[in-house]
């Protein structure tokens, strides 16, 4: 039933025209296509010949699991794949009589990321107990901050592509409405074959930094450049791993449209997507799929809905929620969270019993956007080179190293790790730390073409040789195979000379031809 709405939803659209060009046919399954994105800002054009356009809303709740080594309110371990309800202690189980303690390390690291995200840190925050009842949530509550969070008032810098050319890029800006800290559940694991449900707790009580973005976007692909920069974010402070095939980024995206002018529509509320790419999918496919529902004639429906990655398309949970569902209460078990800055730390505080702000905020590592105005002025690179760099893991740290052990100038460097590293790299599904060519060996190669010791087609069959990972070196395989350039002209002229003397026929009918 799902594959065949979604495929009607498509035709009519399609037919209609009401579908905008997007980046390729390949973005969506079977012949979908996402949502037109004026990256210059501006309403969305997808409704019938002479009706006012669409303008789609997206807002997303995004859900990072914090690095830490502990839980949030217990001491219990953290560790992905461990064998199940290995890593639960008595407090995660909801025994009777158990308290939360709260993990330091969380409140710095949310701290941290509201202050990335140029937050106001609320210097007094407070936890609340939002009810609901799950198999996998053992107390019938989860601990968060509905009331007062721990910050507030952000926003988030990303830039996008217009056009998909990479050479033209514009920066938006997504407000942060607040950050908050919270506990994850466990896992539910569904057994079809059996009919059962077995549940994990090892994910029960794991802190999570939920960051609330302000309904700011319009479509898939700023919604997924806003979470690939935040996932950035994340890593550069090293408040979360932000692995989103492990479940440590997971994103829930809120999305309705309208006409000009006319209020807010009933947003639908995608749940748990787990992929950049399925998120950019998934916020198309809706709004294409509300757009298509209220043209003819029908209604948006309060309800959260799931991706389907294998369709295509969003599908039906469960209604939604409201505020008086979850019945929020103070958390009796937790006092208010103080924090301090240095202005208001009593002189005789003891700094290691208390976190300080300012403290947090001097130490601050360079965040993304600052290593690609870096990366730009320091090697005379180009923006977009910059941000490929940093979007592959690894990347900009293998390029500095190979600059610094090369002689050749860095904007040829960039040519060589973007255009047949890289590409080595994604043939074979390969992360950077993963490459059998360490950054020493393609320097090495480098070298020897840089001094003229070999040309560039043989430079890309050394290269070639390298990938196998064989542990020779680039200089080994050139003599191997014979591929130097030669310098000395005397020598070259005998070699002209000895072919000539062997085709002694051939020279004379050339010539008197």
């Amino acid at each position: 039933v799902a594959a065949r709405g979604c495929g009607a939803v498509w035709r009519r659209a399609r037919q209609r025209g009401a579908v905008g060009p997007g980046p390729g046919p390949s973005a969506f399954p079977r012949g979908h296509r996402a949502v037109a994105c004026n990256a210059r800002g501006g309403a969305l054009s997808a409704g019938k010949s002479g009706v006012a356009p669409w303008i789609p809303v997206v807002g997303l709740e995004i859900h990072a699991q914090i690095s830490s080594n502990s839980k949030l309110f217990s001491g219990s371990q953290v560790q992905f794949a461990a064998p199940p309800n290995s890593l639960v202690s008595f407090f995660d189980a909801s025994l009777p009589g158990t308290l939360p303690v709260l993990n330091r390390r969380c409140v710095e690291a949310a701290v941290m990321t509201g202050l990335a995200l140029n937050c106001s840190i609320n210097k007094k925050s407070l936890f609340d107990r939002k009810h609901y009842f799950y198999a996998d949530l053992p107390a019938g509550y989860q601990i968060t901050q509905q009331r007062v969070p721990i910050a507030v008032n952000g926003s988030l810098s990303y830039s996008l592509c217009i056009d998909n050319k990479m050479n033209q890029m514009v920066t938006k800006t997504v407000r942060i409405k607040q950050i908050q800290l919270e506990q994850d559940s466990g896992k539910s694991l569904h057994d079809d074959t059996r009919s059962q449900t077995l549940v994990d707790l090892n994910r029960a009580g794991v802190g999570l930094m939920e960051v609330v973005m302000e309904p700011d976007m319009c479509c898939g692909e700023e919604a997924a450049a806003a979470v690939r920069e935040l996932q950035l974010i994340l890593q550069t402070l090293g408040s979360s791993q932000a692995v989103m095939a492990e479940g440590q980024l997971r994103v829930d995206a809120n999305v309705s449209v309208h006409h000009p002018g006319e209020p807010y529509g009933v947003r639908t509320e995608v749940k748990n997507i787990n992929s950049i790419r399925f998120l950019a999918k998934a916020v198309d496919y809706e709004i294409q799929r509300q757009i298509e529902e209220l043209e003819n004639g029908g209604t948006i429906l309060n309800e959260t809905r799931a991706f389907d990655s294998k369709l295509g398309c969003t599908v039906p949970m469960r209604d939604k929620e409201g505020k008086q569902d979850y019945r929020f209460m103070p958390e009796p078990n937790l006092p208010p969270l103080i924090l301090y800055d240095a202005k208001s730390l009593p002189a005789n505080m003891n700094h290691q019993q208390v976190i300080n702000i300012d403290w947090i905020h001097e130490r601050l590592p360079d965040l993304p956007s600052v290593k690609r105005e870096k990366l730009v002025e320091q090697y005379g690179i180009l923006p977009e080179h910059s941000f490929t760099l940093l979007n592959e893991d690894g990347l900009a740290e293998f390029f500095e190293s190979v600059v610094k052990q090369t002689q050749m100038k860095p904007k040829k460097v960039i040519g060589w790790i973007l255009n047949d590293l890289l590409s080595y790299l994604k043939q074979h599904s390969l992360t950077v730390k993963e490459s059998p060519v360490s950054s020493f060996l393609l320097a090495d190669l480098l070298n020897l073409l840089e001094k003229k010791e070999i040309s560039s087609t043989a430079a890309k069959q050394v290269l070639a040789e390298l990938w196998k990972g064989e542990g020779k070196t680039p200089l080994e395989i050139v003599k191997e195979q014979k591929l130097e350039l030669l310098q000395d002209q005397k020598e070259l002229e005998e070699i002209c000379q000895a072919v000539i003397d062997g085709q002694e026929n051939e020279v004379i009918m050339t010539v008197l031809g």
